[in-house]
C-alpha cells in the first residue's frame, strides 16, 4: 500500500499579543504583524486537506506565558493536529522572571501539540500508522545559565532507542537551530555559527546511521534547502519577516516504492494595517541592514577596514532580504575580487557552479 500524506510549516511565529511587543528600531523582523500574518496562514490551511501542521520553534516573542497561552488556545481550534517544538525565544531562561516562563514550564502549555505524555523538552509519536515525529529540543543552558544550542547526552541516547525502535517507520524530524550549514561556513562563522547545533556533527552521524533523510528547522529566519550525505535539512523562513513564508509539503510513495517529498512556498502578502507587506517587510529590512552588513564585511573571512566596509554596505542593502526569499543569484562585479567572490557563495548555486532554484519549490527524491 501507498503512503501519501500532506502537511505544512510555519516557524518562527514571535507571537506577540500588542501590549507585550518590543519596540526595538532596528529588529529586522515586524513582530507586530504576528497574529494577523499567523491567522491568514491558518485561513489558508484550514482550506486544505491537511494531515498536520509543523511550527518548528519561536513560537512566541520572548517566552511571555501571555503569548504561550494565546498560541495554544488558537491551535487548540483547528481541523488538523499540531506539533510544535521550543525555539531558544520560547524558553530564554532557565528560571521564571518577570517577563518568560522557565525553561522547565514549556510542556505545560503544549500537552495538545505533542507533549501530552511528557515532562521533557523533546517526544515522539505517531502522525500516521507508519509516520512517525521526532521533536527535539535544541535548547538548552550552560553552568552559567547562559543558553546554548546543543543535544545533551541525554535526549542523544533516548534518540537512538526511539530510531531503533521505529526501522520500519518514515521519520521525521523536527528541530529548531540547523544541522547542516545553509549559509557558507556557517558553522565556524562568527555571526552564523549561533544558528546551528553545536554538536549536528553527532545528530547526523546518528541520522545517518539510521537513514533518516528529513529535518525540519527553523531560527535563520530564511527559506533554504540544505543536504549533506542523505541527509535534508528544510529549513523554512519566519512569518514576521521578509518574506513572512510558510510551506507546503506531500510525501507520495508509487506502487513501485518510489518515494518523493514535493515542497511549496506560499507568503504572507497583506495584513491589517500592511496592505503591502511584502514591500513594506523588505524596505524594513533594507533600512535597518547597514550595521549588519558592515558587521559582516568587516568580521572574518573578509576583515574589511570599517571605511571599505561603509562604502561597500550601500550596494548590499538587500542582500539579507533577498538571502531569507531563497533562490537568490549574487553577482557584484564592481565589488574587489575577494569580497565578490565571497558574495557570489551565498547564492543558490552548487558546488560545480549551477543555478539551484529549489530553496522555495522542489521535489526531493528519497
Amino acid at each position: 500500500m501507498s503512503l501519501n500524506f500532506r502537511f505544512a510549516i510555519a516557524s518562527d511565529l514571535h507571537v506577540a499579543l500588542p501590549h507585550t511587543i518590543w519596540d526595538h528600531p532596528s529588529r529586522f523582523h515586524l513582530v507586530e504583524v504576528s497574529i494577523p500574518a499567523f491567522d491568514s496562514v491558518l485561513e489558508h490551511l484550514t482550506q486544505l486537506d491537511l494531515d498536520f501542521l509543523l511550527l518548528p520553534g519561536d513560537l512566541t516573542q520572548h517566552g511571555e506565558p501571555e503569548n504561550h497561552t494565546w498560541l495554544q488556545e488558537r491551535l487548540a481550534k483547528l481541523p488538523f493536529p499540531t506539533y510544535v517544538i521550543p525555539g531558544n525565544h520560547d524558553v530564554p531562561v532557565l528560571n521564571a522572571n518577570e517577563q518568560s516562563i522557565a525553561f522547565s514550564e514549556f510542556p505545560q502549555f503544549y500537552r495538545k501539540f505533542g507533549y501530552e505524555h511528557t515532562e521533557e523538552l523533546y517526544y515522539t509519536c505517531k502522525l500516521l500508522p507508519s509516520v512517525r515525529l521526532i521533536a527535539l529540543n535544541s535548547n538548552n543552558f550552560d553552568d552559567e545559565a547562559k543558553q546554548i544550542g546543543c543535544l545533551d547526552d541525554i535526549q542523544l541516547r533516548w534518540l537512538e532507542k526511539v530510531l531503533a525502535a521505529a526501522r520500519e517507520e518514515l521519520i521525521l524530524v523536527m528541530v529548531h537551530h540547523n544541522v547542516v550549514e545553509h549559509l557558507p561556513n556557517q558553522a565556524r562563522h562568527p555571526m552564523a555559527h549561533r544558528y546551528m547545533l553545536d554538536n549536528a556533527a553527532e545528530l547526523l552521524q546518528i541520522l545517518r546511521r539510521y537513514n533518516v533523510q528529513l529535518v525540519f528547522t527553523g531560527h535563520l529566519h530564511i527559506q533554504d534547502i540544505a543536504y549533506s550525505n542523505n541527509v535534508y535539512d528544510i529549513t523554512t523562513g519566519s512569518l514576521v519577516s521578509y518574506p513572512h513564508p510558510y510551506r507546503l509539503l506531500e510525501y507520495r510513495q508509487d506502487k513501485h516504492g518510489n518515494n518523493k517529498l514535493h515542497i511549496s512556498s506560499c507568503k504572507v502578502e497583506s495584513v491589517t494595517n500592511f496592505p503591502n507587506l511584502q514591500q513594506t517587510s523588505r524596505q524594513w529590512m533594507g533600512d535597518r541592514s547597514s550595521p549588519f552588513i558592515v558587521k559582516l564585511l568587516t568580521l572574518p573571512p573578509l576583515n574589511l577596514t570599517e571605511e571599505t566596509a561603509e562604502q561597500l554596505a550601500p550596494r548590499l542593502r538587500d542582500f539579507w532580504a533577498n538571502i531569507a526569499a531563497g533562490d537568490a543569484l549574487f553577482e557584484y562585479p564592481e565589488f574587489p575580487e575577494k569580497v565578490r567572490l565571497h558574495f557570489e557563495k551565498y547564492g543558490a548555486v552548487t558546488s560545480d557552479g549551477y543555478h539551484s532554484f529549489i530553496d522555495n519549490h522542489a521535489t526531493l527524491l528519497l
